[in-house]
């Protein structure tokens, strides 16, 4: 316990600002694409899934390239300040992506809101690195992990239990969370970093641009980098297409029952009124194992190069991934979260391990700057994914107009889709629960889990192929 003493106040302080942040993130973020596509008559946008991919990709990918241009100016004008004015953009993007409807609208509210991120996403890993030492890093990072995943898992948990009574209650939410953070930041955060130097922000950010030119001449990372991008844009659709599956095609009144019958009060508390779990809880059990596991996990894939953890890890999470599409079951889909977790675990820590491990002595920090750089990337790709291509395999609404079509069922392509399915139901003789066994059976929405886990595994047999060819040549990990 003597280690946690050498960590300063303002360490603790930006760690728990972390978790808040992330809390009020994770709570909007796993619920947006629900959002963004459910219907209208339920008070969402009932945008397509090409839609949603396009939102969602475009801001999220900012997201990640931001930081490039915000971790060097915060240097400059210090951490506090930049973090009290990423929580003001944030109260503002919050606002308005609750607020506009339109495509334009919601879709430049979004980029907003994750440059609000990308401002405040380079802060606390710059705390916690300026606070540790050669001895106290592990811990400081692994508590650092800790936060994110904490907030991670309350912030949808809680969304998962309200949204259902309105929409605008997510964002009053994330709002009512930054602000708090707002308050915290400013009364306690003492800021011990001090911007040295007399250069401008303009030379800063020119000097950055120049340090992340030099990585990127390295050609083998570079393809290394090109390899995670196939594998970032797999795991995005956690995030992407699986709380719109599981909104559509699994049924978790089972899992409901189960923990009914051990706590009542719980399971009425987070569980909706048709006696469900929602898809928004459901996926945040993903952050809730992790919080339970990591230890147990790294522990477990310590004694291997970071490399083999990676193919490891990730052979993992294609099986968990397939798992949570391939059934309606509530109990699979939350079986192959736990495996999806799993390989998270040992793959997700293992990457920047990895990065670290190949990076010449003196460019390290840039090394592990451009290493969000396939994370970016990947977010475009993975809207592209969780958009028409997941429309045409596997979305609800897409393939009821196509059921209609064959059968001849005149629709109205306006009508909001509750009205759909009545006309549709009405012309067939179906129940709601009977028309959606129907069009699983007739069209396997399943399939596109296994398009997910098989993008997952291609990057394992690129990346086996590149730690057998290409590796060997750079420097021995």
């Amino acid at each position: 316990m003597s280690v946690f003493k050498k960590f300063s106040l303002s360490f603790w302080i930006a760690n728990v600002a972390e978790l808040f942040e992330r809390w009020a993130w994770y709570g909007f973020y796993m619920a947006f694409a629900l959002y963004l596509v459910g219907s209208k008559d339920t008070g969402a946008l009932g945008f397509s899934s090409a839609e949603k991919g396009l939102i969602m990709g475009t801001g999220s990918m900012m997201l990640y390239l931001l930081p490039i241009i915000t971790g060097a100016i915060s240097d400059r004008i210090g951490y506090k300040l930049t973090m009290l004015v990423s929580f003001v953009m944030y109260l503002a993007g919050y606002f308005m992506v609750g607020t506009f409807t339109s495509f334009w609208g919601v879709y430049l509210s979004f980029i907003f809101l994750a440059a609000a991120g990308a401002t405040f996403k380079p802060i606390v890993s710059a705390v916690v690195s300026r606070s540790t030492t050669a001895q106290t890093s592990s811990i400081g990072f692994g508590i650092f992990y800790m936060m994110v995943n904490i907030g991670g898992f309350i912030g949808p948990f809680i969304v998962g239990a309200i949204y259902q009574a309105g929409w605008s209650y997510v964002f009053y939410l994330s709002m009512a969370t930054i602000a708090v953070n707002f308050l915290f930041v400013l009364f306690f955060f003492r800021d011990e970093h001090r911007p040295q130097g007399h250069m401008s922000i303009g030379s800063v950010l020119a000097t950055s641009f120049a340090n992340i030119g030099r990585t990127l001449v390295n050609w083998r990372y570079v393809l290394f980098l090109l390899i995670m991008v196939i594998f970032w844009s797999s795991f995005n659709m956690l995030y992407y297409s699986f709380p719109v599956f599981a909104d559509e095609w699994i049924d978790t009144s089972s899992l409901y029952a189960a923990l009914h019958s051990v706590w009542p009060w719980l399971a009425e508390a987070i569980g909706t009124a048709g006696g469900t779990i929602s898809a928004v809880t459901l996926t945040s059990f993903d952050s809730f194992f992790i919080i339970v596991f990591q230890i147990a996990v790294s522990g477990a894939v310590m004694r291997f190069k970071p490399l083999t953890a990676m193919m490891i890890g990730i052979t993992v999470l294609a099986a968990g991934l397939y798992m949570m599409f391939a059934g309606c079951s509530g109990w699979l889909a939350l079986a192959g979260l736990l495996v999806f977790s799993l390989g998270e675990m040992a793959s997700s820590p293992k990457f920047t391990e990895y990065v670290g491990s190949i990076a010449p002595a003196d460019q390290k920090a840039l090394y592990m700057g451009t290493s969000f750089l396939p994370i970016a990337v990947s977010h475009s790709v993975a809207g592209v994914l969780s958009g028409g291509i997941y429309d045409r395999m596997a979305g609800r609404l897409s393939l009821l107009r196509d059921y209609a079509a064959q059968h001849s069922i005149a629709i109205d392509p306006s009508a909001a889709e509750a009205d759909i399915w009545q006309t549709v139901e009405a012309a067939t003789g179906q129940s709601h629960a009977q028309l959606t066994q129907t069009l699983w059976d007739a069209y396997d929405p399943a399939s596109i889990g296994a398009v997910y886990a098989g993008i997952a595994l291609l990057s394992v047999v690129l990346l086996l192929v590149y730690d057998r060819t290409v590796r060997p040549v750079q420097q021995p990990q």
